[in-house]
C-alpha cells in the first residue's frame, strides 16, 4: 500500500529532511513540533535545501515551490495525525521521550497506520512496549541528509508484524531508497554497530600517535572511497551523539565499544563538532 499522507513528528535536521524527501516524492506531509521556533528553523532548512537543488538545476523553481507546498508545519499533533497513512518519529535519541511520543501516536491513530521510529540505536521493542498495537511499530533509520543518502535501515521489533515490515520496505522504495532489514532488534542494529567500531578504532589510532586526524581521514576517503573521513563525519553528526552511542554499545557488548578519552574530553569541553564551531577540526564561521 502506497503512503499518500505522512506525518513526521520532530522537525530537527532529520525530521525536516525526511519531510522534504517525502514531499519530493509527491507525498502530502505534515510535520509536528512542540515549538513554533523549531518549525520556523525547519522551514528555513527545507527552503535552503530546495534552493540547492534549483541551483544545481535538478529541479525548477516552480517544482521547488510545489514540493514546499506539500509540507504543512504545525504544533497541533491531533491535526497533524488526521487521515495519515504512516507516521515517522524523529525526536531526540532519548528512550523515555520516544516512548511518550509512541504512546500518543498509538492512542491517536487507527491501528492500520504504520508507526516508524527513526532511531539509529534504541530498541524498537522498548519503544513499542507502550503501544497497544506494537505489531505496527518498526524501525526506519534514515541517514543524514535524508534527501541525499541512498539507504534506509529497517529494523524489526520483537512484535513487528510481517505485514508492517513489508509495508516499510515498500515505503522506502516509494521514497526512492534502497533498504536493508535488521531481523533482530539488537543494540546498534547493523550500521551504527559497524560504523561505531570503525570510528572508535580510528580515534584510538590517533590517540596512540600512529597517525594524525588528517591522515586518518585521508585514508578513509582514498583507500576505502568513503565520501568523508570518520573525524569529518563525527564533526558533521555531533561528538555528543557519538559518545552516547559508544556508551550504549559498551553497555550491550562490552569494552570494545568503550569511548576513547579524547572523545570524552572534547564533549566535556563543549567541542561537539560543526554545530559548536569545533570538534576534531575547527569551524570558525559556524
Amino acid at each position: 500500500m502506497s503512503i499518500n499522507v505522512l506525518a513526521v513528528v520532530g522537525s530537527g535536521t532529520m525530521g525536516h529532511g525526511i519531510a522534504q524527501l517525502s514531499a519530493m516524492q509527491s507525498i502530502e506531509v505534515r510535520i509536528f513540533d512542540v515549538a513554533e521556533a523549531q518549525l520556523e528553523k525547519a522551514k528555513v532548512g527545507v527552503r535552503t535545501s530546495l534552493d540547492r537543488f534549483v541551483k544545481k538545476e535538478t529541479i525548477s523553481k516552480a517544482e521547488s515551490d510545489e514540493i514546499f507546498g506539500r509540507i504543512q508545519f504545525s504544533t497541533d499533533l491531533d491535526q497533524v495525525l488526521q487521515g495519515v497513512d504512516a507516521v515517522v518519529e524523529a525526536v531526540p535519541e532519548v528512550l523515555e521521550l520516544k516512548q511518550k511520543v509512541f504512546a500518543d501516536l498509538d492512542a491517536k491513530t487507527p491501528e492500520s497506520v504504520l508507526l516508524a521510529t527513526n532511531t539509529s540505536q534504541l530498541s524498537i521493542t522498548a519503544i513499542a512496549s507502550v503501544a497497544k498495537h506494537p505489531e505496527r511499530v518498526v524501525g526506519m533509520h534514515f541517514f543524514n541528509p535524508p534527501v541525499i543518502m541512498k539507504l534506509v535501515e529497517i529494523i524489526r521489533g520483537t512484535l513487528t508484524s510481517d505485514e508492517k515490515l513489508q509495508q516499510t520496505v515498500e515505503f522506502a522504495a516509494q521514497l526512492g531508497k534502497d533498504s536493508i532489514v535488521c531481523q533482530r532488534d539488537t543494540p546498534g542494529f547493523i550500521t551504527t554497530r559497524a560504523i561505531m567500531a570503525l570510528r572508535l578504532e580510528c580515534i584510538r589510532i590517533f590517540e596512540e600517535g600512529i597517525a594524525s586526524i588528517e591522515d586518518l581521514d585521508k585514508a578513509m576517503r582514498l583507500a576505502f572511497n568513503h565520501p568523508m573521513g570518520q573525524f569529518e563525519l563525527n564533526d558533521y553528526n555531533g561528538l555528543d551523539i557519538a559518545l552516547q552511542g559508544s556508551r550504549n554499545l559498551r553497555e550491550a557488548y562490552g569494552e570494545r565499544f568503550a569511548p576513547p578519552p579524547s572523545l570524552v574530553s572534547r564533549v566535556q569541553a563543549g567541542r561537539l563538532g560543526r554545530k559548536t564551531g569545533g570538534g576534531w577540526y575547527e569551524y570558525p564561521s559556524a
